[in-house]
């Protein structure tokens, strides 16, 4: 069923506000270079109006923190099936990009900067280039959707296919437009579904069943923590926290904390959870995690913040090391998504190389 908006003015006596139009598309995109975050704040926008080699035309590209491309078509109106067939077709061009070709998208979005050093300062990390556009997520933006467009969009995410849709509806209140926004699907299942399907420098094998875990971000986590309370945990925006919703009881994951190696082998024991709910059982008993954990007070201030809140999935470790003696060797797979289901070969030669080092995996 097409999702509808409608927004209220509070009262006694509550007045529906008008639904309105923008007067252009262009207005639309113009907003969302100007402020990004109006669709996501986990996405920096590297692309503007970018043809393809196939004569067609990308409003909108931009790059995720793991180096995986998104590609957003605009509609101000309500919008057709044939979108989604073109996004597909832009989506197969997209697929095909180089490092060099989105430096140069980049470049002429920015009128002459670099992309390398305008990721690291809006993410903090340099790009992996091994990882950059391994995957790419389709999103249309659109006032809505007819339900033909609905049913297709739903069909090829629930196969993994990493497609949404994102609805903005403008409304009038006297000499104002208002504007608010809705996804159709939960971003955080396109993303995963990103990380599912990734693109490899080689060929692509059936997933073995065992997942990657990024343990990121040393500033606001602990490893210490992790090993010795069960867990493990990410946090500071939606991009790196719901993909920990892909773990289920029993599945295995080997945990790299990125540029220091991989220190852990386990099998999760519990869904995922926020903060807030999350405890640890110490000597004295079971207490909340916002009382004992190390970076305890960083959790609080955003506890009450879904999007920004730590989240926590509960894990049976069959092996840990220190980080100071976490396994690093040329070769070894390594991504940005805190967890993913890895279909490259590499993947493959990471996971037999280290069950020769954590001997009690299968324990």
């Amino acid at each position: 069923m097409p999702i509808q908006h409608a927004i209220w003015k509070v009262g006694s006596k509550p007045e529906p506000l008008i639904v309105s139009k923008l007067a252009t598309e262009k207005l639309l995109e113009d907003m969302i270079v100007d402020c990004p975050s109006i669709l996501s704040g986990e996405w920096m926008l590297i692309g503007r109006q970018e043809k393809t080699g196939f004569g067609g035309i990308i409003d909108l590209l931009a790059i995720a923190p793991d180096g995986s491309l998104v590609l957003i078509e605009l509609k101000r109106d309500k919008t057709p099936r044939e979108i989604v067939a073109q996004s597909l077709d832009y989506a197969s061009w997209v697929e095909g990009l180089t490092a060099e070709k989105i430096a140069q998208i980049y470049e002429r979005f920015s009128n002459g900067g670099n992309l390398d050093e305008a990721f690291k300062a809006h993410f903090g990390n340099p790009i992996d280039e091994d990882s950059l556009n391994q995957s790419h997520q389709i999103i249309i933006v659109a006032a809505e959707l007819d339900p033909s467009t609905e049913r297709i969009i739903g069909y090829l995410n629930a196969r993994d296919l990493a497609i949404n849709a994102i609805f903005f509806q403008v409304f009038q209140q006297g000499g104002e437009q208002l504007l608010s926004r809705a996804w159709l699907i939960d971003p955080g299942e396109t993303q995963a579904n990103a990380a599912i399907i990734t693109k490899t420098k080689g060929e692509k094998e059936p997933w073995n069943g065992e997942y990657y875990v990024s343990f990121g971000d040393e500033t606001s986590r602990s490893w210490e923590d992790a090993v010795k309370y069960g867990f493990i945990s990410a946090g500071g925006g939606t991009w790196y926290s719901q993909t920990l919703k892909m773990l289920s009881p029993g599945d295995l994951i080997w945990v790299k904390i990125p540029g220091t190696g991989y220190v852990g082998v386990g099998r999760v024991k519990e869904t995922v959870l926020s903060v807030k709910d999350f405890t640890v059982q110490t000597q004295d008993g079971e207490r909340p995690a916002l009382e004992i954990l190390l970076h305890r007070d960083q959790y609080l201030r955003t506890a009450e913040d879904p999007e920004k809140a730590e989240y926590f999935v509960r894990v049976d470790w069959l092996e840990t090391v220190p980080k100071s003696q976490a396994i690093n060797e040329v070769g070894l797979f390594g991504n940005q998504n805190t967890v993913c289901q890895p279909t490259a070969q590499k993947w493959r030669h990471t996971v037999e190389r280290l069950k020769t080092r954590f001997k009690k995996w299968n324990s």
